[in-house]
């Protein structure tokens, strides 16, 4: 994790073990007080490790948690957030932040997404990583031992066809899957038994086409918190 306000974060959380803490020593007065135990790096091995073309001067290495094990999601209830091929860093990032905020029980990731603890991914976080329990593997797989326990699957996705979020009937146990960002949701993980659900449109498709895939998903989340 790169940059002050995400350790903070990660720190308050007390979700991620931290190894260890690397200040670049032209920094060191800016930390010293909060992070005393910080290793200290010249500014040239700092600049090597870093991800960013203007650090903070301060990075955090941390241990990734372990994976949650189906058995456990099957016996939970609320919201589960599925991502269908989410590449975009930034657009993964935000996703788990914003479903860390809406109270989501967890994140299953499907094949072809960018990964979790790519770096962009773990800054566009801002210290949520870790929060939410994660699977990642083969969605549609996964959806189909969820579905066998009850678990309701709705498709986000911009069909005509689709039922308006706002009217639907919630269910206790309701997986919510978001498609990628320019090819929205797989076909074959549209089937009969999984509802396909659209937010309303009130715009003028001349210049809007669609929504943003992780504002997509936060207010989804919130239409059905």
């Amino acid at each position: 994790m790169e940059g002050e306000r995400g350790i903070e974060q990660i720190l308050a959380n007390k979700l991620l073990e931290i190894e260890e803490i690397f200040v670049d020593a032209g920094a060191h007065e800016q930390y010293e007080s909060a992070y005393p135990n910080a290793l200290l790096l010249d500014k040239e091995v700092f600049l090597e490790i870093t991800d960013t073309e203007t650090p903070q001067g301060i990075i955090a290495l941390c241990h990734a948690p372990a994976q949650v094990e189906m058995a456990e999601l099957i016996n939970e209830s609320g919201i589960i957030v599925a991502l269908d091929r989410i590449q975009d860093p930034g657009n993964m990032g935000t996703i788990i932040r914003t479903s860390s905020w809406f109270g989501a029980k967890a994140i299953l990731v499907g094949k072809g997404s960018v990964d979790l603890y790519n770096p962009k991914v773990v800054r566009s976080t801002v210290g949520a990583t870790g929060v939410l329990p994660t699977l990642s593997g083969d969605l549609n797989a996964m959806l189909e031992i969820l579905e066998q326990e009850g678990w309701q699957v709705l498709l986000l996705d911009g069909n005509p066809s689709a039922v308006n979020i706002d009217t639907l009937t919630k269910s206790a146990k309701t997986i919510l899957v978001v498609g990628n960002e320019a090819n929205g949701i797989h076909p074959d993980l549209i089937t009969k038994n999984r509802t396909r659900v659209m937010i309303p449109f009130e715009g003028n498709s001349v210049y809007v086409e669609s929504l943003n895939a992780a504002l997509a998903v936060g207010v989804a989340l919130y239409a059905l918190r």
